[in-house]
């Protein structure tokens, strides 16, 4: 009797040991569903199937000639140089570097479609097999393998590649480099071949007008036998003083022989040659301040064309200036790609961040849980 009950007493009592299967059941469903489920998927995935991801990483900024007041650091230290930084040219550099133009340089005979797509888990590879269009590989490589920011205030931009091996990621992130510094060269080119051109159209537009103005000059000396009406109204307005003087002489002569012996001989003679001499100066007085062909009316139009073919000298001297500064100009470059740091190989792989991972699924869980148990039990609470 003493023997069976002391086994009896062995035995735990009933009901109060469950099996695994009825501690599963135990379980709130949708604890199971929202933290339990999730966070054994990412356990798994993190810790077994998620490839390693190396990063590459390099540093740049855009700078200009040109001086600005900085207020930065940075800034400072590129003026001090000579240089400023040229932000407003930085975007268009990483509008490049994200773009299809860039993809399309970098995927020459398919490199990245085969490097992301060969390699690399299920879920985070390229699936070439579901879509191997362009344009789902441009997408990939926007969100999985560049990305690129700029420091507003310095005016740096990191760049920064993934790959599934160190080498690819290094590789691509030089050849982005590379290939930023070739699109800034060929801006540099085109505005300065823009600046020459305009320059020199203006140079050829001057030429031409100083041409037309110097024949027109000409012409009008050639049909109007005349070379510089000012210098040749005052060689007829000297011939015209000497006239004059010489008629005032006869005059005066006739004058004295009139009174003195009025039957001279010598007395027609001068009356001829003081009418001769009148003739002359009314002939040489009319080409000066006559009337149309006069030289005071040829001096207006002639002055107009002389002051033409000086206007057009003084503007042809000036564009040709422009054209010599526009070239000097063009002979250095306008923005400069500067490496602060150069594109590494990584030793390790730094992506993914598996226990950030997990533990970021594992949070997003429990809040989930949390809304919807409060959510369940403000409806049951409503129904009774």
């Amino acid at each position: 009797m003493e023997t069976v009950s002391s086994n009896n007493a062995a035995l735990p009592p009933s009901g109060k040991k469950k099996g695994l299967v009825e501690r599963i059941k135990g379980v709130n469903r949708i604890f199971a569903l929202t933290v339990v489920v999730p966070t054994t998927i990412a356990i798994v995935y993190f810790g077994l199937i998620a490839s390693d991801v190396y990063v590459s990483e390099s540093r740049f900024v855009v700078r200009s000639p040109q001086r600005q007041t900085q207020s930065s650091v940075v800034g400072a230290l590129l003026q001090g140089t000579g240089f400023s930084r040229s932000q407003d040219d930085t975007y268009p550099l990483i509008d490049y570097i994200q773009s299809r133009d860039a993809l399309k340089e970098l995927n020459r005979g398919g490199y990245i479609a085969n490097a992301f797509g060969d390699h690399g888990d299920i879920v985070s590879h390229f699936s070439k097999g579901l879509d191997n269009s362009f344009e789902a590989l441009w997408k990939y490589y926007t969100k999985h393998i560049i990305s690129v920011d700029l420091d507003s205030t310095s005016g740096i931009t990191t760049l920064q590649v993934r790959g599934y091996t160190a080498e690819d990621a290094a590789k691509i992130n030089e050849t982005l480099l590379e290939m930023s510094e070739r699109l800034v060269n060929r801006m540099n080119e085109r505005a300065a071949s823009d600046t020459v051109k305009f320059a020199q159209d203006q140079v050829d537009e001057a030429a031409i007008k100083a041409k037309n103005a110097a024949a027109a000059l000409a012409a009008y000396r050639n049909s109007n036998t005349v070379f510089d009406p000012d210098r040749q109204s005052a060689l007829q307005l000297q011939q015209v003083t000497l006239l004059q003087t010489q008629l005032y002489a006869a005059q005066t002569q006739l004058i004295q022989l009139q009174s003195i012996a009025p039957q001279n001989p010598q007395i027609p003679v001068l009356k001829s040659s003081i009418t001769t001499l009148e003739q002359q100066i009314g002939g040489a007085t009319g080409g000066v301040t006559g009337g149309k062909n006069s030289l005071s009316e040829k001096a207006a139009t002639y002055a107009r064309l002389q002051l033409d073919v000086q206007f057009a000298e003084k503007q042809l001297a000036s564009t040709m200036a422009a054209l010599e500064s526009a070239r000097a100009e063009a002979q250095r470059k306008q923005l400069y790609l500067e490496r602060l740091v150069q594109p590494n190989t990584p030793d390790v792989a730094i992506e993914p961040k598996r226990a950030k991972g997990i533990f970021e699924v594992f949070a997003l869980g429990m809040i989930l849980w949390g809304v919807l148990s409060l959510l369940i039990a403000g409806v049951k609470e409503h129904h009774d």
